[in-house]
């Protein structure tokens, strides 16, 4: 073994020199306060024998590499799924093309990646980047078929990119860009709370929610949970219409220490929008995803009614057909639209609240619309991931949008829902 390492925000790395001699290669990563967050074991002739990583609900992943032969990718390496490394149940998640870990070339392809827990994609993807960081690598490409915005966001928090243009996330999709290993460092300040480290805090995981930065290299990204700073600390809140809508966390700059400062959910009756309202929600959900996926977005959203409701630390929950927006949004519209002093910023401030319900929305019914067109015969997909919107459905969206408008102005006129 060689003398551990401690990285910038305090975690420790340690390594071990190979037998046939080489550089030390990581066997054990520790968080700032010892807590074990990965380990690897190595076989003689220098290839990885497995690797085990914790993620943010405690549980781990393992990475058994060259486990399986895959067509058209060759040889996979497999996903599993435990409560801890010594458990004797582990459940085999999915596969990813396999990859060389003494000498990392590329961004592996992830085949099922809707199969994982939360947070499991983006912590192999972080080991992926420390390796590729400890191998002194500067440039590796993602080859694969699937350059979408979700996969595009999670490379941002291990990786930088290069060669983008004006807009990286085109570039990406293009299959033009190249990424720099840029790890981030995880610590665990308190039972439940995971921090993640570059620089500053970037992102928490609080009761398996994940509260974001919205600026990103560059990259602005929609984030209802969000990381902001605020009177010298950084706290965690929902996040709507340009204001924090409800805090729950507040941290000290390095995330050391962790202060609950959520309020109890509120008793307020649900209250069903009105149709017109989820309709144009629909329409702006489905033209902010990727083309292919609009008609699948809409017809999945026709199926779904949409109510306010309390909920519990959350703006959006989607259970079954229920599409449930939490009461704290429409109190803050509520107060937002009555200060307005003309019917024009209140038309600006409504046609801002139905791009933060599609934002809201949209996550839900890609992810569902996303499964459903994977589920497709080849033939189908392939005439989809083809498809673009007529001139007359593009027209019949903004028609949507404009009457969701009027609908929500009524709404949320003064009368507010009665506590129970």
């Amino acid at each position: 073994m060689t003398a551990p390492g401690a990285a910038l925000h305090g975690t420790v790395v340690v390594r071990e020199s190979p037998p046939g001699g080489g550089p030390p290669r990581r066997v054990l990563e520790l968080d700032r306060n010892g807590a074990v967050l990965g380990e690897l074991r190595w076989t003689g002739d220098g290839r990885l024998a497995h690797a085990w990583i914790k993620i943010a609900d405690d549980s781990w992943v393992m990475i058994e590499p060259r486990a399986t032969y895959q067509p058209p990718w060759g040889l996979c390496d497999r996903l599993w799924h435990a409560v801890h490394p010594t458990a004797a149940a582990h459940v085999p998640l999915t596969t990813f093309e396999a990859l060389a870990y003494e000498a990392i070339d590329r961004i592996p392809v992830l085949m099922e990646p809707a199969r994982l827990p939360a947070g499991a994609g983006a912590a192999v993807l972080n080991l992926v980047a420390a390796l590729a960081a400890d191998q002194g690598r500067t440039r590796i490409d993602y080859r694969g078929p699937y350059p979408t915005e979700q996969l595009f966001l999670v490379l941002l928090e291990s990786f930088r990119y290069h060669g983008a243009g004006e807009d990286p996330l085109a570039a990406f999709m293009a299959g033009r860009l190249e990424w720099s290993p840029a790890p981030h460092e995880r610590a665990c300040p308190a039972p439940g709370v995971t921090v993640h480290l570059r620089g500053r805090v970037e992102k928490v995981v609080w009761r398996e929610r994940l509260y974001y930065r919205p600026d990103w290299q560059g990259v602005h990204r929609h984030a209802p949970r969000r990381v902001h700073d605020a009177d010298g600390a950084v706290v965690c809140s929902l996040w709507a219409l340009g204001e924090p809508i409800e805090d729950h966390l507040r941290l000290d700059p390095e995330g050391r220490s962790v202060e609950v400062i959520a309020p109890p959910r509120a008793a307020l009756a649900p209250r069903r929008l009105p149709p017109a309202i989820f309709a144009g929600v629909a329409s702006a959900a489905a033209a902010l995803g990727a083309a292919p996926l609009a008609p699948f977005v809409r017809e999945i959203a026709a199926r779904c009614e949409m109510s306010w409701c309390s909920l519990d630390g959350d703006l959006v929950a989607l259970d079954r057909n229920q599409l449930r927006i939490s009461h704290a949004l429409r109190e803050t519209l509520t107060r937002r639209l009555q200060a307005a002093p003309t019917r024009a910023e209140r038309l600006a401030l409504a046609l801002a609240a139905i791009t933060e319900l599609a934002h809201l929305a949209a996550d839900p019914l890609r992810a569902r619309a996303q499964s459903h067109l994977a589920s497709l015969p080849p033939e189908a997909q392939a005439h989809a991931l083809t498809h673009t919107d007529p001139e007359a459905t593009r027209t019949a969206d903004a028609r949507r949008i404009a009457e969701a408008l009027e609908a929500l102005l009524t709404d949320t006129a003064p009368d507010q829902p009665q506590r129970k």
